[in-house]
């Protein structure tokens, strides 16, 4: 079995904030990068038991978050700048997994809560609010194959499972702040939830392996999350101190064109 993991890092256990860990330089960056490679390498780990024999790691990170040299062997990677969708993403795959996700913006009890950037308030696909989850899921459904195992925050699980409820999830932590960042700037935003109950990384690892294993062993009951086409995406950017929000749209017939299309904020 072919599986395709696509990652990202503010889901993870054990990342705080954006500011300390989310970007070269920061004092815990590499810190995140090593527990980000961990939490992808117990999906590997758990994947491999299940069946999967061909593995790509997509590093889906803006700044990049996976350890090539710490990243288990059994996985190719896909890495740096640029990349695009569908990421490498195609036919040829028989299931994908998403590990260190974070749930979208304006998420009530999410953690570092946000889609694509901090300053975006919302993004919806035919009227379906969805966030980077969402979208991953979506450019995996275009090509028929099944998102089967999310690992990220707790918040993140629960968009995952109202997408396509038969999914496997793995919670490694849960944000406490209550209430949506609904009218905040994007610098309000990223500290708006930065408050979580983490799981100890080896716990959370224990927790994803687990899922893994369960859901590409389970992969004929999950269904590709899709959307019928034609498509309308409504992106709207969070108001400064100084501009109100502005409200890109794009459609397209195609998933992958609407998702890449550039989107001009006015």
């Amino acid at each position: 079995m072919k599986l395709y993991i696509m990652t990202d890092l503010e889901g993870v256990a054990g990342v705080i904030n954006w500011d300390d860990y989310g970007a070269p330089g920061a004092r815990y960056y590499e810190l995140a990068k090593s527990l980000t490679t961990q939490e992808t390498n117990a999906a590997i780990e758990g994947a491999i038991a299940a069946g999967a024999t061909e593995i790509l790691v997509v590093d889906g990170h803006g700044h990049g978050a996976i350890d090539r040299c710490e990243l288990h062997p059994a996985a190719e990677l896909y890495a740096g700048r640029p990349m695009g969708y569908p990421f490498l993403c195609d036919e040829s795959f028989d299931a994908a997994m998403v590990v260190g996700q974070h749930a979208k913006s304006n998420t009530d009890g999410g953690h570092l809560s946000h889609t694509g950037s901090f300053v975006i308030e919302e993004l919806t696909i035919n009227g379906v609010s969805v966030g980077e989850l969402g979208c991953n899921m979506l450019f995996c459904g275009y090509f028929g194959v099944p998102t089967v195992m999310v690992a990220g925050d707790l918040a993140c699980c629960e968009e995952a499972r109202a997408l396509v409820p038969e999914i496997e999830t793995a919670a490694v932590k849960h944000g406490i702040k209550r209430g949506p960042a609904t009218g905040l700037t994007g610098e309000q935003n990223k500290l708006h939830n930065g408050a979580a109950v983490h799981l100890h990384p080896e716990r959370a690892r224990a927790l994803i392996r687990k899922h893994s294993e369960l859901g590409l062993s389970r992969v004929r009951e999950i269904p590709p999350y899709r959307l019928e086409p034609p498509y309308e995406l409504v992106s709207v950017l969070r108001r400064t101190d100084t501009e109100p929000q502005k409200t890109a749209r794009c459609a397209a017939s195609d998933m992958i064109e609407l998702l890449a299309m550039p989107r001009a904020h006015a």
